[in-house]
This record gives C-alpha cells, sequence and structure tokens, in this order.
C-alpha cells in the first residue's frame, strides 16, 4: 500500500483527481471503476472543471459502477445511476453507452449479477477502480461477514449502512435494505485501486484498516493483499491510526 497524507476533503479529492487525469490524458482505452455517496463528490466537481476549461476528453473512457441499490429504477433521483448521470456523466464528453451500473429493478437478481461481472470480465477488467470505506470497514456494499471469494452478488445492508445514507432520502425508512455490489473478489481483480478517505468519522476505520489482520469482519482489510492500491487519506481520518510499515508518499 501506498498513502499520501493530504491536509483535508478538499486536497484529497485534488490530489486524487491530478492522478486521475494523468492516467485518462495517458491511455487510448481506460476502463475505471467509480464509486457514488459524498466521498468521490469532490473528484467528479474537479474532473468536470478540468473537462470544461482544459477538454480532457471521456471519449475513450468506459466506467463501471460498483453497486446500485435493488427495487429504484434508472430514472429514480435516489438511484445510482441518477446519481452518477448528474454528479458526472452529463457534464463530461463520455459515451453513455460506454458507462455501467447493476440494474436494481432487474426482474431476475441472480442473472442480473451474474450479467454485471461477465460484463466487466469482457470488456477487459477494471483498470482503476475508486473506492471509499464504511465506518464498518465496508467496501462497495460489501458488508461484514462478506466471503474475500465473492463476485457481484446481492447483499442486505447493515443498518449502519442504511442509517450513514439516510442523509439522501426523506427519511431511513425508504433507504432500500438490498442492493447489488460488486463482490470483494470483484473489486480485488481490479488492475489499481484508489482508496479515498475523509473525516474523523472514519478514523476507526482508517486505523482498523492499517493494524488488524485481514479478516472478513472487516472487508477493507483484504486491500493489503493488492499489489497496487494507493490510499489518498486526510489528517482527520488518520487522527486515530497508528501506522506502521506501510511507505508513504508525500
Amino acid at each position: 500500500m501506498n498513502i499520501i497524507q493530504v491536509k483535508d476533503y478538499q486536497e484529497m479529492s485534488e490530489k486524487a483527481a491530478d492522478l486521475l487525469i494523468s492516467k485518462i490524458k495517458s491511455k487510448q482505452s481506460f476502463n475505471l471503476g467509480l464509486a457514488t455517496g459524498g466521498t468521490p463528490k469532490g473528484l467528479y466537481e474537479i474532473l468536470i472543471e478540468d473537462h470544461k476549461k482544459n477538454g480532457t476528453s471521456y471519449k475513450h473512457i468506459t466506467t463501471f459502477n460498483l453497486d446500485e441499490y435493488v427495487g429504484l429504477n434508472k430514472l429514480d433521483p435516489n438511484s445510482y445511476h441518477y446519481y452518477m448521470n448528474d454528479t458526472l456523466f452529463h457534464h463530461l464528453d463520455i459515451d453513455v453507452d460506454h458507462t455501467h451500473l447493476p440494474i436494481g429493478s432487474a426482474k431476475n437478481l441472480e442473472l442480473e449479477c451474474q450479467r454485471y461481472e461477465q460484463l466487466i470480465d469482457e470488456k477487459g477488467g477494471v483498470d482503476l477502480q475508486i473506492l471509499g470505506i464504511g465506518r464498518n470497514g465496508h467496501i462497495g456494499f460489501n458488508e461484514p461477514g462478506t466471503s474475500f471469494q465473492s463476485l457481484t452478488h446481492v447483499v442486505t445492508l447493515d443498518e449502519s449502512t442504511r442509517k450513514a445514507n439516510a442523509r439522501y432520502f426523506s427519511s431511513i425508512e425508504e433507504v432500500p435494505t438490498h442492493a447489488i455490489t460488486m463482490g470483494i473478489a470483484s473489486i480485488m481483480k481490479s488492475k489499481e485501486i484508489f482508496l479515498l478517505v475523509s473525516g474523523e468519522e472514519k478514523a476507526d476505520a482508517v486505523h482498523k484498516l492499517f493494524n488488524s489482520e485481514e479478516s472478513e469482519d472487516f472487508p477493507a482489510s483484504i486491500l493489503k493483499q493488492h499489489p497496487c492500491v494507493t490510499i489518498i487519506v486526510d489528517q482527520k481520518a488518520l487522527s486515530g491510526a497508528h501506522i506502521k510499515n506501510i511507505s508513504t508518499i508525500r
């Protein structure tokens, strides 16, 4: 693991954007894994600003999102399809046919999970996956206890995850109880991973990531086995962590 220590959320977003834009400009084709929620929003805003000011093109980019809520159709304002279009895709020159998310409203969810996993493999896999980390260590929607060998699957959302996401809904009762997510093995197939972490509320998760043994009880711990992970983490998220045996980029 490499760690890039930054001051705050804004600097985390800027550093991630600088590294990502450099890769996008240097590749003729690029499969990018994306996340939703509050953590990557600053990154997406910077990508849009750069596209408008500097003309960075996304015509050669194919995207795969980590997850989608079960039961929400693409036009639902709380769906991740809607989030990605509104927050990023509609502001870039990316081909909409090159943007992929699981279909949470699929009639046969098991077949949809198989379809999505197969699609990623057929397209050559994810070159770079953007990740956040949950307070309980989840990555994607892979809650504690998820098998490290899991591929794209339907998951029951932990109550703490639903509470954390309730701010995007009118009430917690509206937060779906299930989601389709890339599995942990699916994520680990990515050639490179950026883990973005910000805020004091993530400090315990960061401490466990750096100092605990690999365990399915803390899904993010599997990232220690990946050969190319960069963690971009701000001071508040590092406030309770003791970093040992991890090389640091400054």
